[in-house]
């Protein structure tokens, strides 16, 4: 089985933090879905003589998919049952802003194959909302939310962020708490990151925004002290296991049962298939990539071109692959699954830190201690080969 991801790079306006391929020319809609379709087709043709998977979990991610109108994924939808085999049961996910949620969309929404969504409240501050650039108020999560269950929708993920400059620990347990109000099946809470590239990012460089400069020396960096930034990731962590979330994977929580699928896939080393502008793609061999540019790729795929590029993955590709994404889960990675030359690599290195409490060995899977959390980085950066 496979996965099917489809970027939809289309976005009202860009949000300051956002490091994702994304673009506000709206009227370039429609030839991008025809692309797409073209590019599923193209696609399919090439994998005729090759053994193929059937799709378990299809994902529409962004950008803000739900900037296409519903008559346009129809289109999507069509062509993807077209031109692959999709599982009964597939997990069929699309990512939305709350605000593009109107009754006319949801009503629309059900008569797609989507079950599943993936919403970005981020924050229940409407202040922090509007520093952000989001275009939605925090009363237009809890609408949202009323709307899609209304249509059927059961199956229901909402991103959060934490660590905005001057938070304190009180107001992300406000967030928390409106958060776990809703009852959602799925949430990811993420520390906000100032990107190289983004919007933050250059405010920060041209003194926009002075309570970040103490932690922007680095891309990447939370703008919140280290030790807040552990509080409020503790936080999150108690509140939602207390609340009957499980903590499945670093920044993700499910009620039992609803674990991204799709994103699982990315974690167990499952082969996915990447479509449109910047899309990914991975069969376990190889990995391959879309130019991250609509214009050069609507216009490779009318010349009948696939614009990608790739790479052969090595067996210590695969192994520090393994590493930086298996031990972000709760599962840990499996040893079994490794080579005798890398399982006696990664033991070796990662002994010190299952002597200091960071890691834990059971079943042969190798997992991160709750302690182990907090430097995960630094360790996954040890157990890789150079």
């Amino acid at each position: 089985m496979a996965g099917l991801y489809i970027h939809i790079p289309f976005c009202a306006s860009r949000c300051i933090y956002c490091g994702f391929y994304s673009t506000t020319s709206l009227r370039l809609r429609q030839r991008y879905v025809d692309a797409v379709k073209k590019e599923m087709e193209e696609v399919r043709k090439r994998k005729k003589e090759k053994e193929d998977h059937s799709i378990a979990t299809i994902y529409l991610g962004g950008g803000t998919p739900s900037q296409l109108t519903i008559p346009q994924l129809h289109q999507i939808f069509d062509a993807v049952y077209k031109y692959n085999k999709v599982e009964m049961d597939a997990e069929v996910t699309i990512e939305m802003n709350p605000d593009d949620v109107t009754e006319a969309f949801a009503d629309g929404l059900c008569m797609l194959p989507v079950n599943r969504v993936s919403m970005g409240a981020q924050t229940f501050n409407d202040e922090r909302l509007k520093w952000l650039h989001r275009r939605h108020s925090s009363h237009q999560v809890t609408e949202a939310i009323e709307r899609l269950r209304d249509n059927g929708i059961q199956n229901i993920s909402i991103d959060l962020m934490y660590g905005f400059p001057g938070e304190t620990l009180d107001d992300w347990r406000r967030d928390i708490d409106a958060a776990l109000s809703l009852d959602v099946e799925h949430l990811s809470a993420y520390c906000l990151m100032i990107e190289e590239g983004t919007p933050l990012a250059k405010m920060v460089r041209n003194g926009d925004c002075p309570s970040c400069e103490e932690r922007s020396g680095l891309q990447g960096d939370c703008p919140l002290n280290e030790e807040l930034e552990r509080q409020m990731y503790e936080l999150l962590i108690d509140k939602l296991t207390a609340a009957g979330y499980e903590h499945y994977e670093i920044s993700n929580f499910s009620k039992p049962g609803y674990r991204s699928r799709h994103n699982s896939s990315y974690w167990n080393d499952t082969p996915y298939v990447g479509l449109g502008a910047a899309a990914h793609s991975y069969d376990g061999h190889c990995r391959s990539w879309n130019v991250a540019d609509i214009h050069q790729y609507i216009e490779a795929i009318e010349r009948g071109e696939l614009p990608s590029e790739q790479e052969e993955i090595d067996g210590d590709t695969h192994y520090n692959d393994r590493i930086t994404v298996a031990l972000r889960t709760s599962d840990g990675l499996d040893l079994t699954t490794l080579s005798d030359r890398h399982r006696h690599y990664c033991m070796k290195e990662a002994q010190r830190f299952l002597d200091d409490g960071l890691l834990q060995l059971c079943d042969n899977r190798l997992s991160l201690t709750r302690k182990g959390l907090f430097v995960s980085d630094y360790m996954m950066s040890s157990l890789v080969m150079v």
